[in-house]
């Protein structure tokens, strides 16, 4: 009677191991719900082999029907239902992938804040010199309106200085034609009586 149940368990194995769908490793993850029971063949008739806890990574096998053969962390090779398994990472798994991107992001963020910082502080610099540029231009620009209205000042004065003394050098010639003219008029009378007299005295001689 043992030997009948060993037969039959053991073609039971044949036929299921016939109908594996034997296929290239891949990793898969245990679903998050529970742990999950881990039987020593395709099938709920098999032994429990032990539990694995939830999002675990394992390596697919094979599968056979609702059965799927795993290598899980710990190098063992037992069979979970399908179901159990995902393609995705789960959340135990992707926490340091997480972290570690939390990272990266917060040393790329920090960065990005320095170099702004830095930008920031080059451009104040900038301006407060372009500040001190343009208020020297001003201060400058106003010198150079105060000389100019100086200058004009000066130039105004010294058109009336000339206008002054263009009228004192008219005065003086005209006071230099008068005495001429009074000179002149002077002889006009004189001479005529002294000449007379001469030619008369000739005549008397």
């Amino acid at each position: 009677m043992l030997i009948l149940r060993s037969l039959h368990t053991i073609l039971l194995t044949s036929l299921a191991l016939t109908a594996f769908t034997v296929n290239a490793t891949e990793t898969r993850y245990v679903t998050e719900d529970f742990s999950t029971s881990l039987r020593t063949g395709p099938g709920d008739n098999y032994k429990v082999a032990g539990t694995i806890g939830a999002g675990e990574k394992v390596e697919l096998l094979s599968s056979s029907n609702k059965y799927a053969q795993i290598t899980d962390s710990r190098g063992r090779t037992v069979w979970i239902q399908q179901d159990q398994l995902t393609a995705e990472p789960s959340s135990k798994t992707q926490v340091p992938f997480l972290e570690q991107r939390v990272k990266e992001l917060t040393e790329k963020l920090a960065s990005v804040d320095s170099d702004w910082n830095k930008r920031t502080s080059d451009m104040r610099q900038k301006v407060d010199s372009s500040d001190g540029v343009i208020n020297g231009l001003k201060q400058e620009n106003q010198q150079l309106k105060d000389e100019l209205v100086s200058a004009q000042q000066k130039v105004s004065d010294i058109s009336v200085q000339l206008d002054d003394k263009q009228r004192a050098i008219i005065q003086q010639w005209f006071m230099y034609g008068g005495g001429i003219a009074g000179l002149g008029l002077i002889l006009g009378l004189i001479l005529p009586y002294l000449i007379p007299r001469r030619k008369k005295d000739r005549w008397m001689n």
